[in-house]
């Protein structure tokens, strides 16, 4: 497995799983394609549920979140442990506790399974990944998604929260961020 790693940020380790940065890649796919990864290591890419998966059953990890607004606004959010469960479970999210700048988005979503447009493992009647247009660790749809749309700008498009979105990261009129 090839990973990009930033040796930059921090003092440098931390594994990318996943970098959105200009919506060069769709991430509204399916189920094969977030498990075995996509896109492009030294751009817009998702590593893969599967490989998250075996690193994080290997040892403790945790993960930080790196998120940056339209008009330039960065935080962060990490929690002190972070793991999948295999896809036998549908690569249940796993997190510890919370601590950084841009507010807690994901935790809501801890314990959930992982939702594609053709697999719903979701809380919601519908599939959230249909209406939020990304692959989620979605409950009653989402309060973070940073597998949905990229919208240049930030503007949304849509009455649905579709975009890269972090609930407690939101500057109005632009909720949509850089990620």
């Amino acid at each position: 497995i090839q990973v990009w790693c930033d040796q930059e940020y921090d003092g440098g380790g931390w594994m990318v799983i996943q970098r959105r940065q200009d919506g060069s890649v769709n991430f509204f796919t399916t189920w094969q394609h977030y498990k075995n990864g996509f896109g492009n290591l030294e751009g817009e890419h998702w590593l893969g549920l599967e490989y998250i998966h075996l690193l994080t059953r290997q040892g403790s990890y945790m993960l930080r979140v790196l998120m940056e607004d339209w008009s330039g606004r960065q935080a962060q959010a990490e929690y002190n442990t972070f793991a999948l469960e295999p896809e036998s479970d549908f690569y249940r999210l796993q997190l510890g506790k919370y601590q950084g700048s841009a507010g807690d988005s994901l935790s809501w979503h801890n314990g959930r399974q992982f939702t594609t447009l053709d697999h719903d493992h979701d809380a919601y009647s519908g599939n959230c990944a249909h209406y939020q247009k990304g692959g989620w660790w979605y409950n009653m749809c989402a309060h973070s998604n940073l597998n949905g749309i990229w919208y240049k700008g930030g503007h949304y498009r849509s009455r649905y929260q579709d975009g890269v979105y972090w609930a407690e990261f939101v500057v109005v009129p632009t909720p949509s961020i850089r990620w």
